[in-house]
């Protein structure tokens, strides 16, 4: 599977942003997919997983009710609405893909990544 993510960009504090993931191969909707972030000198952190029906999403608790995580099998894609931005959502955001299906809170679930996408916050 291979994972581009765009969507990424400069915006003000409060705006909005949906990111999308396209995924390439017929398999896609037998994959649990994630969004995760990396800030500059910090570690790569979990955002959002959706199972591969869509029937399960989670979330990190510093973007619930804020980011939704949606996926469209039809069209290999798993999108990431995010909401009421802050500076602190400064950070590459990082599409990904595990093939278990259930979707999953762990970095260390997913097989393969997308290369990134630069969302920035300015206050």
């Amino acid at each position: 599977v291979q994972l581009q993510a765009s969507g990424g960009g400069l915006v003000q504090a409060g705006a909005s942003l949906r990111l999308s993931c396209a995924a390439s191969g017929r398999t896609f909707s037998s994959y649990g997919m994630g969004w995760f972030r990396q800030a500059p000198g910090k570690e790569r952190e979990f955002q959002a997983a959706i199972s591969m029906s869509g029937g399960h999403t989670y979330y990190a608790d510093s973007v619930k009710g804020r980011f939704t995580i949606s996926r469209d099998n039809a069209k290999n894609t798993v999108y990431l609405q995010m909401n009421s931005l802050k500076p602190e959502d400064t950070a590459v955001y990082y599409c990904a893909a595990e093939h278990v299906g259930l979707g999953s809170t762990l970095l260390t679930s997913y097989d393969y990544w997308g290369q990134g996408t630069q969302v920035t916050v300015s206050s």
